[in-house]
C-alpha cells in the first residue's frame, strides 16, 4: 500500500521516515518530494508497505503523531487518476 505522509519538518530524511514505519512492519521504498529548484523538501512524502495490514496499523499509529513539534498527517495515498478526476469536478 501506498501511504502519504503530510506535514513533515523539513529536517526528516528519508531514512528517519524509514525507521518510524518499520515500526509497524516491512517498508519497502519511501520517498520524501523535493522542490525541484531548491532541493529542500516540500514536507510530504510517501511510503510504500507490501502488507496491507501492517500498512493500515502505521496510518492509525503515526496520523496525528508529534514528529519534531509537528503533527504529521498519515493516509492512504490517492492514485494521480484520483487527483485528476477530482479537480476536474470542481470547475
Amino acid at each position: 500500500m501506498n501511504i502519504y505522509v503530510g506535514n513533515l519538518p523539513y529536517s526528516v530524511s528519508e531514512d528517519d521516515l524509514k525507521q518510524l514505519f518499520e515500526e509497524h512492519g516491512e517498508v519497502s521504498s519511501v520517498k520524501i518530494i523535493n522542490d525541484r529548484y531548491t532541493m529542500r523538501s516540500k514536507g510530504f512524502g510517501f511510503v510504500e508497505m507490501p502488507n496491507e495490514e501492517e500498512a493500515q496499523t502505521a496510518i492509525k499509529e503515526m496520523n496525528a503523531k508529534e514528529i519534531e513539534s509537528r503533527n504529521i498527517i498519515v493516509n492512504k495515498a490517492r492514485s494521480r487518476d484520483d487527483t485528476r478526476r477530482d479537480s476536474r469536478r470542481r470547475f
